[in-house]
């Protein structure tokens, strides 16, 4: 028996050499070398609900199919994890081939050598397709394109018009009208306006909406010079601060899904964010689509109008060439209209087009959800050619994430609403909170 065991464990390892030294064939999955393999691509994404998954995962394998030397692998991430676990995964080289993005995410990677510029791949895609330059300019500094733009999203104000009409209200233009429709809507169980308050990305956005209409856009430029502390900023916050008398108790708690599901009960009648209102509007709020309205962001007095619009890209983050060439197939499928549509309407009315031809295909409208919302959404399409965002204003401040990540614009409504001060204190609490940030 033992002489028999000692044989087959021979035998067993002459195969196992023989074996080692048929690597290379033509069923091997390579990382960009050899011409025979099949290159992978992993893509990190942070839309976690359960229909954006299903949906890039449909485009993902279709590509897949149509594509067998190319095979992309989407995972799921958080952004909780984003400035916080993702950069030491990725110095430690187990990131991504390819990682969704967001302009001030953008910077704050790049600090670490970590992102390709993708400027052939823009270049092909914008003559082809012709991106929003709204979408495209974030991502351009230091003589390069770092993301490739993939939606935009923009900010704009929902309300019921069911309940403005009960009240003989039309719909706000301006800070004074929003104030006076949001006190007049108040009363009893029901509440004028749902804002968030707390420390988070959702309330960075309302707030820098606010600003931007106040005239106070530009909060750091590209020499990193923080500018914060105006009067202009200071009326934004002060005018926040008295909205809030209009929100429920617990606003402090809101990020974006609480305003939303006010909103759609009846128990708020405003709200300021952005297009995924569309899609659940109507199984939520037992109401028909035309009550949902949305206008532009009311202007303030000698303010201008915008809101916050974010361009969302995908950053390449590996050097190797043989998977650049797969990734560049990949945006080459993507792109086209009837895919790209098909992508954008993952989340309908959140995730707009950023290039022409998404604009205006008919496979973009003829969507369910967009097709039955197609004013509210024809609304934000419009809204996105004024839109802002805070470190892209003047120039792109190469440390925009610093301020971004720690929530700073909404510490500083912190200051108000927790730490009692006024609103110019917590502005000038705020600019000193940047300065640090950045040195």
């Amino acid at each position: 028996m033992k002489k028999s065991l000692s044989l087959l464990a021979v035998i067993l390892m002459l195969i196992s050499t023989a074996l080692a030294g048929c690597g290379g064939s033509g069923n091997e999955t390579t990382s960009g070398g050899g011409d025979s393999g099949v290159t992978e691509l992993t893509l990190w994404h942070m839309e976690e609900p359960p229909n954006r998954v299903k949906r890039f995962n449909e485009v993902i394998e279709a590509f897949n199919k149509a594509n067998p030397d190319v095979q992309v692998k989407a995972q799921v991430q958080s952004w909780g994890d984003a400035y916080s676990k993702f950069p030491a995964a990725i110095k430690a080289g187990n990131g991504p081939d390819m990682l969704f993005t967001i302009p001030d995410y953008t910077t704050l990677l790049k600090s670490l050598n970590v992102v390709q510029p993708v400027d052939d791949m823009v270049e092909k895609l914008d003559e082809k397709h012709d991106f929003i330059d709204a979408s495209l300019t974030p991502y351009q500094y230091e003589d390069h394109t770092w993301a490739v733009p993939v939606f935009g999203m923009v900010q704009a104000l929902w309300y019921r018009k069911d309940k403005f009409d009960e009240a003989n209200l039309e719909a706000p233009e301006t800070w004074d009208d929003l104030e006076n429709a949001a006190q007049a809507l108040t009363n009893g169980d029901q509440y004028g306006i749902a804002l968030p308050a707390s420390k988070s990305m959702a309330t960075d956005q309302v707030i820098y909406s606010f600003m931007v209409t106040a005239g106070a856009k530009d909060v750091i430029d590209a020499d990193d010079k923080v500018t914060f502390d105006t009067p202009e900023t200071v009326k934004a916050y002060d005018t926040y601060r008295q909205l809030l008398n209009y929100s429920p108790g617990d606003s402090n708690t809101y990020q974006w899904g609480e305003p939303q599901a006010q909103f759609n009960s009846g128990t708020a009648a405003m709200a300021i964010e952005k297009g995924q209102y569309l899609s659940a509007f109507e199984s939520e709020s037992g109401r028909p689509a035309s009550d949902l309205g949305v206008v532009p962001m009311p202007v303030a007095e000698d303010g201008e109008e915008g809101s916050i619009y974010y361009s969302n890209g995908i950053m390449v983050l590996t050097d190797d060439q043989k998977k650049q060439e797969a990734i560049t197939k990949f945006f080459d499928y993507l792109y086209e209209p009837a895919n790209y549509a098909q992508f954008v309407n993952a989340e309908p009315g959140l995730f707009l087009p950023v290039t022409q031809t998404g604009y205006d295909s008919e496979e973009y409208w003829n969507d369910p959800v967009i097709s039955q919302y197609k004013e509210q959404v024809e609304v934000l399409l419009d809204a996105s050619e004024e839109g802002e965002l805070f470190g892209f204003t003047d120039g792109v401040s190469p440390s925009i994430g610093k301020i971004a990540g720690p929530n700073y614009i909404a510490q500083t409504l912190e200051q108000i609403t927790t730490n009692g001060m006024s609103p110019e204190e917590a502005v000038e609490w705020g600019q000193q909170q940047m300065e640090s940030a950045i040195e």
